[in-house]
C-alpha cells in the first residue's frame, strides 16, 4: 500500500483465532434464537448482524493494511464452520462479506481504499460479482447498467459489488480478451445507488436476503476506475502472501467453510430423530439397514470434510511460510469445494429420507435440508470447473498457468 494512504485503523492488537472462537461462543445462542425470525422476514435480524460485526467476524480475512485481522484461511474456516452449523444463512452472509470485502481490499487502488475504509475495517458489502451487467468505458471509469441477482446480505450492506461485461465505448459490443473470453470488471458502489427487487421467495437460504437488484436512478451509474478491478486480475496490491489466493481462492474458501458446517448439522439432526423414534417396524436405531447406511454417510462426510481441512491447512501453512499457493494447491481448493458439495447433497438426501417425515415439518432439520440443496446451486459447483481441475491434475496447463474463478489460464 502506498505510504500516502491513511486509514482509521484502531491501534489494538490483532485478535487471534482463539479470541474469535471465544467471541463466537458468546454469540451462538443469539444466532440460533433469531433464526426463525430471520427465515420469516427473509434476511438476518439487525441484532445478529450488529453482534457479528462488533465481534469482527464479518471481517476476519480482511488484510491488516486496512485494519483487518487477516486470519489464515484455515483458522477463519474453523470459525465459519461453527457459525454455519448454528444457522446456515448467517454463515452464508458472513462468508460473503469476508470474501467480497477481502477481494475489494486487496485489489482496488489506493484512492478507493481510502474511500471505503475511511472509518476502519468494519464495513459490510454484498452483491454479485458474476457478470449480469455491462460496463462501457468513459474518462476516469465506467458507466454501468444491468440487473443483478443473488445479492446475499444486501439488506445490511453499505457497499455493493457488481460484475459487468466490458463493452466498447458505444456500449453495444462486448470486449474480449486475448484468451477469447469476455472481459469482465467488478465494480463497487454505495448501497444508495441500487434498489432491491423484493423477490427473495426461495427453497432455502431464506434468511440471506439474496435479493435481485438494479440501479436506483437512471439507466447508468458512473463508477470510477479506482473502485473497480479486473475479474481475472493477477497479483494483489495488498493482503500479504495469502492475497495471492485472489477471487478464485477466496470464493472457494467461503463455500467450503460453509459446507462443512451445514453438513455436520444435518447428520446431527438425524441422530436426534432416530434415537427416539419407533414405528411399526420397531426402533429405527435398531435397524441393521439404517445403521449400515448411516455409518457410510458419516464416513463419506468426514472424508470430504477431511479433504477440505487438509487442503486449506496445507495452503495456510504455505502462506504462513511466506510463499504463494501453487497451481496444484489451487486445483485442490477447487476440487475439494465441489467434492464436499457432492457428498453434502447425497448425505442430506439420505438423512431426509431416513427421517421419514421429520424434516417435512418446520424444524432445523428441514431448514438445513433446504439450505444445503440451495448451496449446491452456486455457479462455483459447475462441472466445467471440475473439468479444469482434471486438466490441471494431468499437467496439461503450460508454464505460468494460473487459476481464475472459472478455469485455468494457460
Amino acid at each position: 500500500m502506498s505510504p500516502s494512504v491513511q486509514l482509521a485503523v484502531k491501534p489494538s492488537a490483532t485478535p487471534t483465532v482463539a479470541e474469535f472462537h471465544a467471541r463466537l461462543d458468546a454469540l451462538l445462542p443469539l444466532v440460533e434464537s433469531r433464526a426463525a425470525e430471520a427465515e420469516a422476514q427473509g434476511y438476518l435480524t439487525d441484532d445478529v448482524v450488529a453482534a457479528l460485526r462488533k465481534a469482527g467476524i464479518y471481517t476476519m480475512l480482511f488484510p491488516k493494511e486496512v485494519g483487518g485481522a487477516e486470519l489464515l484461511p484455515y483458522d477463519a474456516m474453523t470459525v465459519i464452520e461453527r457459525l454455519a452449523y448454528a444457522h446456515a444463512s448467517a454463515g452464508w452472509c458472513v462468508i460473503g462479506n469476508n470474501m467480497e470485502g477481502t477481494t475489494l481490499a486487496i485489489y482496488i487502488e489506493d484512492e478507493g481504499i481510502k474511500k471505503v475504509f475511511a472509518g476502519g475495517p468494519d464495513i459490510t458489502i454484498a452483491g454479485n460479482g458474476v457478470p449480469r451487467g455491462f460496463a462501457r468505458p468513459v474518462d476516469g471509469g465506467y458507466m454501468i447498467r444491468g440487473n443483478w441477482a443473488y445479492g446475499s446480505g444486501i439488506q445490511h450492506a453499505e457497499w455493493v459489488h457488481s460484475g459487468c461485461f466490458v463493452t466498447d465505448a458505444s456500449g453495444k459490443d462486448m470486449v474480449f480478451g486475448p484468451n477469447g473470453q469476455p472481459k469482465i470488471v467488478v465494480t463497487h458502489h454505495p448501497r444508495a445507488t441500487i434498489k432491491l427487487m423484493g423477490n427473495w421467495d426461495v427453497l432455502g437460504l431464506r434468511a440471506t436476503g439474496s435479493f435481485d437488484y438494479t440501479l436506483s436512478e437512471g439507466d447508468e451509474l458512473f463508477v470510477p476506475t479506482h473502485m473497480t478491478y479486473d475479474f481475472d486480475i493477477g497479483a494483489p496490491r495488498r493482503g500479504g502472501v495469502q492475497g495471492a489466493l485472489g477471487l478464485a481462492g477466496y470464493s472457494a474458501w467461503a463455500h467450503s467453510a460453509w459446507a462443512v458446517g451445514v453438513g455436520r448439522r444435518m447428520l446431527d439432526e438425524l441422530v436426534k430423530v432416530i434415537v427416539q423414534r419407533q414405528d411399526p417396524f420397531g426402533k429405527s436405531r435398531d435397524s441393521a439397514s439404517f445403521k449400515f447406511q448411516f455409518a457410510q454417510a458419516e464416513a463419506r462426510f468426514r472424508a470430504a470434510r477431511a479433504l477440505v481441512h487438509e487442503t486449506w491447512k496445507d495452503v495456510s501453512e504455505t502462506c504462513a511460510g511466506g510463499e504463494s499457493p501453487s497451481l496444484e494447491q489451487m486445483t485442490m481448493i477447487k476440487l475439494s469445494l465441489r467434492h464436499v458439495h457432492d457428498v453434502l447433497s447425497d448425505v442430506a438426501t439420505f438423512a431426509h429420507r431416513a427421517a421419514r417425515g421429520a424434516s417435512l415439518h418446520n424444524t432445523p432439520m428441514q431448514r438445513f435440508y433446504r439450505d444445503i440443496h440451495s448451496g449446491t446451486q452456486h455457479i462455483l459447483m459447475a462441472d466445467q470447473i471440475v473439468e479444469e481441475c482434471g486438466r490441471a491434475l494431468l499437467g496439461l496447463p503450460g508454464p505460468g498457468a494460473q487459476w481464475t474463478v472459472f478455469g485455468v489460464t494457460g
